[in-house]
């Protein structure tokens, strides 16, 4: 056998081995991002690195991998910090895992065939900083040591475990009601500040139940001019053209709208959802009720 031939037999070989990771991969990738298209496309530039490296070189080719994609994918998170790119829970590409396409038994298996760590936990690692986010999906959900963990976020061993276990108490509080749809539940409230904001009644009445009633406590009406409503009609009418100074927010693990002038939070709104249409509206302005609650803000979709 020529050296070339050799090269290419390597090489096959290589692809092979790659193509067998590449289920792992795709999950860590879109549990980390958060859409199958960045996740491909993250796996895709993972294969292009690997090209450039000899190998010979790989005494372990799954850790090596590993290493590099939560590398790419820690930096497209950081880029989203300053640039924000790329679809958000509530879009085409936020539903279900991409399905597995190997039977080896590991145990992302399980993490891709479970629905409550589908898409409601995602819409919570959306809160999470991006350091924290990669450290909370390699150690607890893929079971990556604190060590190598600690060369892929650029921190000690120590300071990796503490990311993840921050990571994990921020989860563990924003954690969904199970019996809430968390992304169609996001989905009828960006809708409704979409339309609220651009004025657009119509709209509202499509996101809006006929039936829908809005409930306002003691404070937020001495606040403002909000006050107790009932019906689609009263309620469009009263919010069309409004909540320009309302943003998304995960409210006690539910997505609702945080009232917050100067980065204070004066009040937050919360919802009912059934069948994709919002049923109830709460406005909350009494502090204790609102220290009370553990209120993480989220980015808008463009």
């Amino acid at each position: 056998m020529t050296t070339d031939e050799r090269a290419l037999v390597g090489a096959d070989r290589l692809a092979a081995q790659f193509e067998a990771r590449r289920p792992r991969m795709r999950a860590v990738a879109y549990r980390m991002l958060g859409s199958r298209d960045d996740a491909d496309d993250a796996v895709q530039e993972t294969w292009f690195r690997l090209q450039t490296v000899d190998p010979n070189s790989l005494d372990n080719l799954g850790g090596w991998l590993t290493t590099v994609i939560s590398r790419v994918c820690l930096d497209r998170l950081r880029r989203r910090q300053t640039r924000p790119e790329g679809p958000l829970p509530g879009d085409d590409h936020f539903g279900t895992s991409p399905s597995p396409t190997s039977d080896s038994g590991d145990p992302v298996e399980h993490v891709l065939n479970t629905e409550s760590l589908g898409a409601a936990l995602l819409v919570v690692l959306e809160s999470l900083g991006p350091a924290e986010r990669v450290a909370f999906v390699l150690h607890d959900m893929f079971a990556v040591p604190f060590d190598e963990l600690a060369t892929i976020v650029e921190r000690s061993p120590d300071a990796a475990r503490q990311l993840a276990s921050r990571a994990r108490r921020r989860v563990q509080r924003s954690a969904p009601s199970a019996h809430v749809d968390l992304p169609r539940h996001r989905a009828a409230v960006e809708a409704f500040l979409r339309a609220a904001r651009a004025g657009d009644f119509d709209a509202l009445m499509q996101v809006l139940d006929p039936g829908v009633a809005m409930r306002v406590d003691t404070t937020a009406q001495r606040m403002g001019a909000l006050r107790p409503r009932q019906g689609a009609a009263e309620l469009g009418a009263t919010f069309s053209g409004g909540a320009q100074a309302a943003h998304l927010a995960i409210i006690d693990g539910v997505v609702g709208l945080v009232w917050a002038p100067r980065g204070d939070i004066r009040g937050v709104t919360e919802f009912t959802v059934v069948d994709g249409r919002i049923t109830t509206v709460y406005v909350t302005g009494e502090p204790e009720r609102l220290r009370a609650l553990d209120i993480l803000l989220l980015r808008e979709s463009d």
